[in-house]
């Protein structure tokens, strides 16, 4: 019969079922990482995740002759148009069979509801914002994501294209090498003319005093790339509830600050890439999978630098350089040996420079799409 139905889930009720379809799309695919249930949970559930404190947002499910074949999320995202001075929405938590007219029926479903919103265009996909995993995987497809980035199959290029969606940003990710990149004369000589010239301090966080030390990463987050496309200021309860969330992760020697004169003026936080371990757990933390994020951390050689910022008035004095030199020292101490900083913007001259002077290599690359909604 080939009947596509498009069914509005409950926001509450149907949120596991909406995250489980996903085991359907990657059930064969040796590169998936499936997501931790409780965290996604976390992030859909309106009344938990402070996001939607200025964020609407609607799940629906693709049904074909009765069987689920597809997901997705419609967003409007009020604090992006506000601090853009844009009118558009967002679609998200895209997932679907190899199946064009499953594909464009989801997509006319969140064009649909964000028309109703008054929106003009459709961006995405953003799970559920540009703070949390952002782009389909355009690039890199042989190869696992790493923690907090995005996986998709190749063919959901195809379905995008063929919709009529059309790129609006790339989004890079570089694979930094240690033992090469600390081989790199220009970046330990950058690094060292940065620490004398502005006489920066480094320290590592203090985890024992862990509320003063999220104060400064506050400081220097909504400054540091506010300029940036895309970017939207956290809230402090945001930041209050991603702190907590990664806490119990955190390896304490890979976050640090930048310090002048007692002034903090950069951060940077690196995370072990616990998808090595989320692979095996299959969505399940507990109650025995929680142990081994202690018991097996020593087996993780990849590390993801997920935010590296710096105050506009500091930027451009080599800091960037300092910071990389000393977080890749740390992470060498520690066994790792890869790293990848992501995402970076294609056009963010001072972030491509420094991951370039780093001999990091471009190996992932992500796409945001955007298509017109006539009212």
């Amino acid at each position: 019969m080939n009947n596509i139905e498009i069914k509005t889930l409950h926001p509450t009720k149907d949120i596991v079922k909406f995250i489980k379809f996903a085991w359907t799309i990657y059930k064969n695919d040796p590169y998936w990482v499936p997501p931790l249930l409780m965290d996604k949970k976390k992030i859909l559930n309106k009344d938990k995740n402070p996001f939607f404190k200025s964020a609407q947002m609607e799940m629906f499910m693709a049904y074909k002759d009765g069987e689920p074949v597809g997901r997705i999320a419609a967003i409007k995202n009020d604090t992006h148009n506000k601090v853009h001075n844009e009118n558009i929405g967002f679609f998200g938590f895209f997932e679907s069979i190899n199946d064009q007219k499953v594909a464009n029926a989801l997509l006319d479903k969140a064009k649909e509801w964000l028309k109703s919103k008054g929106v003009t265009a459709m961006r995405g996909p953003a799970n559920p914002s540009s703070n949390d995993e952002f782009g389909m995987l355009l690039e890199g497809f042989e190869d696992s994501p790493r923690l907090m980035m995005t996986y998709n199959p190749k063919y959901y290029l195809d379905l995008m294209d063929n919709y009529g969606l059309k790129k609006v940003k790339d989004l890079l990710a570089y694979q930094i090498d240690n033992p090469k990149l600390l081989k790199s004369e220009k970046l330990v000589r950058v690094a060292e003319i940065a620490r004398k010239r502005s006489n920066v301090v480094i320290k590592q966080i203090n985890l024992k005093q862990f509320k003063s030390e999220l104060e400064k990463v506050k400081f220097v987050y909504n400054q540091a790339w506010a300029p940036n496309w895309g970017f939207i200021p956290m809230t402090d309860e945001e930041i209050d509830n991603l702190a907590k969330e990664l806490k119990p992760l955190v390896e304490d020697s890979l976050v640090v600050f930048a310090e002048v004169e007692g002034k903090t003026v950069a951060f940077a936080l690196v995370m072990l890439d616990y998808n090595e371990l989320f692979k095996s757990f299959n969505g399940k933390l507990f109650p025995f999978n929680f142990i081994k994020l202690f018991t097996q951390r020593k087996k993780i050689k990849w590390a993801r630098v997920l935010t590296l910022g710096i105050i506009p008035e500091y930027q451009k004095r080599g800091i960037d350089a300092l910071l990389y030199y000393e977080i890749t020292k740390r992470a060498e101490k520690i066994g790792i040996l890869k790293g990848e900083a992501s995402w970076i913007l294609e056009d963010n001259e001072m972030m491509t420079r420094g991951a370039e002077v780093m001999n990091g290599e471009v190996y992932k690359k992500y796409r945001i799409y955007e298509i017109e909604i006539k009212q």
